[in-house]
């Protein structure tokens, strides 16, 4: 297996732009179909999959995401006034290291690992589940916030599971922030500071993905990996130092059903590196493969990260739900990718 470098993309939105046409910086994400679809796109990763078992463990865990989401208990919001405070400071309405979690979270992410202990009978995943259950709601909080600042001694076992717990908080309180006050504020969300973070919620993106829209135009979004909002970002450009210098787009090189290898420049997904900060990140294209999902086509490609690091880049994104564990040796999830890790 090799890693391969891809001829440099022009920027479409850059040209979108100079003629006029618009797009919406914000998408967010649509309630009934974020987790369903992404458990649907990691069930049709996994057959064949190294990293099978883990893939459908992810299919699980998002499945379960969907149902909790679609009735979420009422969470505190922050007011119209916090609304136009972040948006004078141009920061993140809810971010996520600093917002004070609303104590439903703990009963509904309970609620989420009762519904998926028995989708993993005989699994291995079950007992870390179990025993996330029936941990305690101090122990509970003590690990969503080494999670949320990416400290260390963070529970490895457990992680996946906080993750997703807390994916489905930000997500429905980012989406009833703009049920409760869209129609007042028009957009209760915008423009930050930092373009390489949320502007909903401040987290770092897990990949990048460019969207076909019904005209046929397809434009680069990055996807935050706790909210699963998106915003715009122009192609050809570091989602971590924002320079447009010295891109370069990697792929793994595939083999077509009759044994040929494919033009790496045609995989659905990629790794966008930078020269200047040496950093990358995923980029994955629904123009080659539209049902592509960036955290479940992220955790199938793990393989190009490990090239890609190997040639000496940082990853700026990240996948909550296959975390490193910081600043300590890397331990297993709670179903381990195997060793030999390849796609």
């Amino acid at each position: 297996m090799s890693i391969t470098k891809a001829s440099k993309l022009l920027s479409p939105e850059e040209i979108a732009v100079r003629a006029g046409e618009q797009m919406p910086y914000i998408q967010l994400p649509v309630r009934r179909e974020l987790f369903s679809a992404r458990a649907t796109r990691l069930r049709q990763l996994a057959p064949g999959h190294a990293m099978h078992d883990f893939l459908l463990f992810a299919a699980e865990l998002a499945a379960v995401q969907h149902e909790v989401l679609q009735d979420y208990p009422t969470v505190t919001l922050p007011t119209l006034d916090d609304l136009a405070a972040a948006a004078r400071a141009a920061q993140a309405p809810v971010p996520a290291p600093l917002w004070p979690r609303d104590p439903v979270w703990r009963g509904a992410m309970r609620r989420m690992l009762e519904l998926l202990v028995p989708r993993l009978a005989g699994s291995p995943a079950q007992a870390a589940v179990q025993a996330l259950l029936a941990a305690g709601d101090d122990h509970l909080e003590g690990q969503a916030e080494l999670l949320l600042q990416g400290a260390a001694g963070l529970d490895m076992s457990a992680a996946p599971l906080v993750a997703a717990g807390l994916q489905v908080y930000w997500t429905n309180m980012v989406l009833a922030i703009q049920e409760a006050y869209g129609a007042a504020r028009q957009q209760p969300y915008g423009r930050t500071l930092d373009m390489t973070t949320c502007p909903c919620c401040g987290s770092l993106p897990t990949a990048s993905i460019t969207r076909v829209d019904q005209t046929g135009s397809n434009f680069r979004y990055l996807h935050c990996s706790l909210c699963s909002a998106q915003w715009h970002m122009v192609r050809v450009k570091c989602s971590h130092c924002e320079s447009t210098k010295g891109i370069h787009y990697h792929s793994l090189e595939a083999l077509a059903t009759d044994g040929a290898v494919q033009d790496a420049s045609q995989a659905s997904v990629q790794a966008e590196t930078c020269d200047e900060c040496h950093h990358y990140i995923k980029i994955v294209r629904m123009e080659r493969e539209l049902n592509v999902d960036p955290v479940a086509d992220d955790l199938a490609s793990l393989t190009l990260d490990i090239l890609v690091s190997e040639a000496g880049y940082e990853a700026h994104g990240v996948n909550l739900l296959l975390l490193s564990g910081g600043e300590e040796a890397p331990s297993e999830p709670a179903i381990a990718p195997p060793s030999n890790r390849s796609n």
